[in-house]
C-alpha cells in the first residue's frame, strides 16, 4: 500500500491537507495512535477497494508517540510505500492563526508558545522522519491544498517538476529539493522604471537574462538540472521542487524561474520520463 503519514504542528495545516488527500481517493483516519498504524495497515491492505491510505497522527496522541521510527521501519519492511508529510509554519505565524480563530491549543493552558514548544519536542521524532516538509507560512488554504494534490495525485509515472521564486528576506522554501541564488544579479529594484514591476513584465525579463552572467548562470543551470532530474526520475520521485531566491523574491528570481519553466515545458523531451512543468512565484506581490 502506499501510506502518507501526515503530522506537524496544531494551526499548520494538517486538515487541509488530509481532506486533500480524501479527494484524491486516500482512506484517511484522524488521530490514530503509533502503536495502532501497522495493524490499521494491515487491515486496509487486505481490502481490495483500498490501495492507498492517509493517517493523521500529532501531539494529540501523547506518550503514544513514542516509537514512530519503529513502526515505520516496520512498514516499509513490510513491502507498504511510506511517506511522512510534516506540516510546519513559524510560531509567530501559529499564534495569530490561534488567536483569529480563537482555538485553543492542545498543550496549552493559557500559555499557547510554551504549549507550542512541547508539542515540538514531542514531534522531533516524527520530524527526522519526515519524507516532504512543507511551510505553510506563507501559503492560504488554497495554495495548500493545490501542493498537496500536486505531490500525490496519481501519475502516470513521469516526474512533475516545479519552479518555485521566493525572497531570502522571507526565509527558505522548506519543500525545495534545489535551492539556487540569483542574488549576484544586478537588481531591478534599484532601477526607477522598473522598481514597480515584476520579472514577468518583458522590460524586467530582458534587464535580468540578457546580461551575459545571465546566459552562463541559465546555460549551466539548465545542464545541472537536467542531470538532477534524470537521476530523481531513476530512484523513482514523483515531483521535485527547484526553487530560485533573490531578495525580495520579485524581480530576479521571477524572471529567472519563468525562463526555466519554458525551456523544461519546451525542452522536456530531452529529459526522458520528464511529465508536467509548473511554476509558483511565493513572494512576488509581497513588499
Amino acid at each position: 500500500m502506499k501510506v502518507v503519514l501526515v503530522t506537524g504542528v496544531s494551526g499548520a495545516g494538517k486538515t487541509t491537507a488530509v481532506h486533500a488527500l480524501e479527494d484524491l481517493d486516500f482512506y484517511c483516519v484522524d488521530n490514530l495512535p503509533m502503536p495502532l498504524v501497522q495493524r490499521f495497515v494491515e487491515l486496509l491492505s487486505g481490502r481490495a477497494d483500498v490501495k492507498r491510505a492517509a493517517l493523521v497522527t500529532d501531539a494529540r496522541s501523547g506518550e503514544f508517540l513514542a516509537g514512530a521510527s519503529g513502526v515505520l521501519s516496520q512498514l516499509r519492511h513490510a513491502g507498504h510505500d511510506v511517506e511522512v508529510l510534516f506540516l510546519d509554519a513559524p510560531d509567530v505565524v501559529l499564534l495569530r492563526r490561534f488567536s483569529e480563530t480563537r482555538r485553543r491549543h492542545p498543550l496549552s493552558g493559557t500559555d499557547i508558545r510554551a504549549g507550542l514548544q512541547e508539542e515540538r519536542r514531542r514531534l522531533e521524532e516524527l520530524r527526522q522522519e519526515a519524507t516532504s516538509v512543507i511551510d505553510t507560512g506563507t501559503l492560504t488554504v488554497h495554495m495548500l491544498r493545490a501542493l498537496v494534490l500536486e505531490h500525490y495525485s496519481e501519475s502516470d509515472g513521469r516526474l512533475a517538476l516545479s519552479f518555485l521564486s521566493f525572497g531570502f528576506k522571507h526565509g527558505l522554501p522548506v519543500e525545495a529539493d534545489i535551492v539556487l541564488d540569483v542574488r549576484f544579479l544586478p537588481n531591478p529594484f534599484f532601477v526607477e522604471a522598473l522598481s514597480a514591476l515584476s520579472g514577468q513584465d518583458e522590460d524586467v525579463r530582458r534587464f535580468v537574462l540578457e546580461r551575459d552572467e545571465a546566459k552562463i548562470f541559465l546555460d549551466r543551470t539548465k545542464a545541472l538540472l537536467a542531470v538532477c532530474l534524470r537521476g530523481f526520475i531513476r530512484e523513482g520521485k514523483s515531483y521535485a521542487t527547484v526553487a530560485i531566491g533573490c531578495t525580495g523574491g520579485r524581480h530576479r528570481s521571477v524572471a529567472m524561474v519563468e525562463e526555466l519553466c519554458r525551456h523544461f515545458s519546451r525542452e522536456g523531451g530531452e529529459v526522458e520520463g520528464l511529465g508536467a512543468v509548473t511554476v509558483r512565484h511565493r513572494d512576488m506581490s509581497k513588499s
